[in-house]
């Protein structure tokens, strides 16, 4: 029988704090673009732990689960009178199970097919003190059961140096609450160079396609867009079987569409290891 490779658990940290207004590519100031709420600062500390089981040498799964700590502050236009409002929590999100199929079981430098759910499991429903409940862009859940497809390819060059590349697109099943969220298509190419035995470098590149968002609790006008991001890196091998890893997403191109907060970096730091 083929011998089944090895078990992952992989535990990350992400920060991106949005602070910085966009309209289309342009960046703005708080309240230079009127609206009902002027968007003034969103601050995410997350944390994902992500468990993968390979059935053998072609088939696995992983799944996912999200702990978001966020904050968020916008100036509430009501009748002419600006108040401010905020929100801050701590909540699981909703939790992904991805599947994948190695093409060619036997050869590192495969094609393979991703396929998948994310599940409603995290809350549409966080109110701040005052008891008035957060946007729906905003809540650890969608509400939605959203269907996961993608490919990848990864292979390895002359030397160590190895290369993947990765698709995967998201879309919701249905509505909930009268609030469907756009579809996402996600684009990774990924570069890893060996300094010695312990230390790597590491390069991606990150495209990021976001449709506008439907439905009665929706801001179709100030949702979607798109981005592309170099994410520059370091891993460190602790032992035979973990590593410690950490990136810099720096955005290269931003567009919004009508009004969004953007960050200008975001920082992603994990713990993977193998068993």
């Amino acid at each position: 029988p083929t011998r089944r490779s090895s078990d992952l658990l992989d535990l990350r940290f992400e920060f991106i704090d949005q602070d910085q207004p966009m309209s289309g590519s342009r960046r703005v100031a708080v309240g230079e673009i009127p609206r009902h709420h002027d968007e003034v600062r969103t601050v995410n500390r997350n944390w994902v732990a992500t468990l993968d089981y390979a059935f053998d040498g072609r088939f696995g799964v992983s799944f996912g689960l999200p702990v978001f700590n966020r904050s968020h502050s916008h100036i509430h236009n009501h009748l002419g009178v600006p108040e401010l409002e905020a929100w801050s929590y701590s909540e699981t999100g909703d939790v992904r199970i991805l599947g994948r199929f190695h093409m060619v079981e036997e050869s590192a430098d495969s094609p393979g097919l991703l396929f998948g759910l994310k599940l409603p499991t995290g809350s549409y429903k966080v109110e701040n003190h005052d008891g008035d409940r957060a946007e729906r862009t905003l809540q650890p859940g969608s509400g939605t059961t959203d269907v996961l497809l993608g490919a990848y390819y990864q292979f390895q060059t002359t030397g160590t140096d190895s290369w993947f590349m990765q698709a995967l697109w998201q879309s919701a099943l249905g509505g909930r609450e009268d609030f469907r969220p756009g579809d996402r298509l996600g684009i990774d190419v990924g570069y890893r160079h060996p300094l010695g035995e312990r230390i790597a470098v590491l390069l991606q590149i990150n495209l990021l396609q976001r449709n506008r968002d439907s439905g009665g609790q929706s801001d179709p006008e100030d949702s979607g867009g798109r981005s592309v991001f170099v994410s520059p890196g370091l891993s460190a091998r602790v032992s035979d079987n973990s590593q410690v890893y950490g990136f810099v997403q720096l955005p290269v191109y931003q567009y919004v569409n009508g009004l969004q907060l953007t960050s200008a970096w975001s920082l992603v730091a994990g713990f993977a290891t193998r068993f």
